[in-house]
């Protein structure tokens, strides 16, 4: 999220419906990382919110170079640096009722930790789509980029925070479903 804000206040957007069923009609299930399929689907499934990219987030280092690679850190002591490719949500949120309760419960899944979650607006999703919104887990240092080079034992650190950031989001959508 190289441009990477502070939230925006929603606004009006009298296109919400149509850009929302043009956005969901071109999505597939093999567009997505499979860790997070069932959390993208159950978003989409809000007629408050839906998703307009995400990425279950990947480790990248010697002997593993898939920048795809959906598979944990080795436990090792012969990895040193690690390429960090985010994980993130950025949905766009209707306003409305629901949507500002929606806004204000995706706020609040920064508290798991602070310094490695990151709740905020990125300029080129919000020109494109107006209430564009991403939810990101990186270093804070590294909150402008896509990626970010770590050591090992930070790595570790922030695929757990990924680990249950994405826990406390299906947390919320399950919530949101029995409502």
């Amino acid at each position: 999220m190289e441009t990477f804000t502070k939230p925006k206040a929603l606004v009006a957007n009298p296109h919400y419906q149509d850009q929302r069923q043009k956005c969901l009609a071109g999505l597939s299930n093999d567009m997505i990382d499979e860790p997070i399929i069932n959390l993208v689907n159950a978003l989409n499934k809000l007629p408050y919110c839906f998703t307009l990219q995400s990425c279950h987030g990947h480790f990248v280092y010697t002997g593993q170079n898939d920048p795809y690679n959906l598979e944990p850190l080795p436990i090792t002591d012969t990895v040193i640096r690690v390429e960090y490719r985010i994980a993130y949500i950025a949905l766009c949120i209707e306003n409305s009722d629901l949507g500002r309760i929606f806004l204000n419960d995706l706020k609040k899944i920064t508290v798991i930790d602070p310094k490695n979650i990151q709740f905020g607006s990125a300029e080129w999703f919000w020109k494109r789509q107006a209430n564009s919104y991403a939810l990101q887990v990186e270093p804070d240092r590294f909150k402008f980029e896509d990626k970010a080079i770590l050591d090992y034992r930070e790595a570790l650190k922030i695929q757990n925070v990924r680990n249950d950031f994405f826990v406390h989001l299906k947390k919320l959508l399950a919530v949101k479903k029995t409502r």
